[in-house]
């Protein structure tokens, strides 16, 4: 089981590449393909499935991760999926419980055992797939303002300081939500949260309770509400106890259609999807992902 990897030596945490590099030697990989601009990642998986590699390691953070993942989407099935987290974030490393050291990682990567995970697929203006989180409307413009830089100074806290800055830019959005069972709202939102797992912009549990080998999707939507409640809901954001908050809708589905007006922007694990009706579909254990047992 030799794998192929795929380095962003500029993954916020990867600060020694050349020693990373040494590093996965050990992993005795059949290639390792260093990216050197954004959306190069998606390309080398593709190759990688062309060479007859059944072994793709994204070595980088959760954007890395997340060109992988659509590189290989149409292949999951004949692919397995390691990670060795290097950004600055590392959301959906933590969903996983990955551990922090490389060397630990890279033992992972070697015993080679995986667990069944979700695959999200969104069809927007395009079609893009994800594994952790897509978020929109107000998280949006909260994620505009959350640089490199904010995360690494303030950790979580980080989040409450953008949505500070954001607060000037927020405006509802006139929402129409249809889940799988059916049930259909109508309701003016500031932001919707599309996970998969629990984690955003460095370790922020923003869907505490989500598993992404359960086949489902947890939904949170803030609808319109006080700049004071907006405060307030943010701080129980950091906290992790907004689920039961009366400030939040919270729904699990299977599939979701979001239409909005404006329209409202989705990132899907930090990549723009596009401001189109959307909708959103699990893809349950689409993934053979390298982790350790639950």
């Amino acid at each position: 089981m030799k794998p192929c990897v795929i380095l962003n030596p500029a993954a916020g945490s990867a600060k020694n590449a050349d020693g990373i590099r040494k590093q996965l030697d050990a992993l005795n990989p059949v290639a390792v393909y260093t990216t050197n601009k954004k959306g190069q990642a998606a390309g080398f998986a593709r190759k990688a499935i062309e060479h007859k590699c059944d072994y793709i390691i994204a070595a980088g953070g959760d954007g890395t991760l997340n060109e992988v993942i659509n590189g290989i989407a149409r292949h999951a099935k004949d692919v397995r999926v390691g990670l060795l987290p290097l950004g600055t974030g590392n959301d959906f490393a933590r969903s996983l419980k990955l551990p922090t050291t490389v060397d630990e990682n890279i033992a992972i990567l070697q015993a080679g055992r995986t667990r069944d995970i979700d695959l999200v697929r969104v069809r927007s203006d395009r079609i893009r797939y994800f594994v952790n989180v897509s978020a929109g409307g107000f998280s949006g413009l909260v994620n505009e303002k959350l640089t490199a830089e904010m995360k690494r100074a303030w950790g979580p806290l980080a989040y409450v300081r953008s949505a500070a800055a954001a607060l000037p830019e927020l405006h509802a959005y006139k929402t129409q939500v249809e889940l799988a069972d059916g049930e259909k709202l109508k309701i003016d939102l500031y932001n919707m949260i599309v996970a998969n797992g629990s984690f955003v912009a460095g370790g922020l549990p923003v869907a505490p309770e989500a598993n992404p080998s359960d086949g489902l999707l947890d939904v949170i939507m803030i609808p319109r509400r006080s700049t004071g409640e907006m405060v307030l809901l943010a701080a129980q954001i950091v906290l992790g106890n907004h689920i039961g908050s009366q400030s939040i809708l919270f729904r699990r589905t299977q599939r979701l259609k979001v239409h909005s007006r404006p329209g409202m922007w989705f990132n899907a694990d930090g990549e723009l999807v596009g401001n189109e009706p959307a909708t959103f579909e699990i893809i349950p254990g689409a993934l053979r992902f390298v982790a350790p047992p639950k």
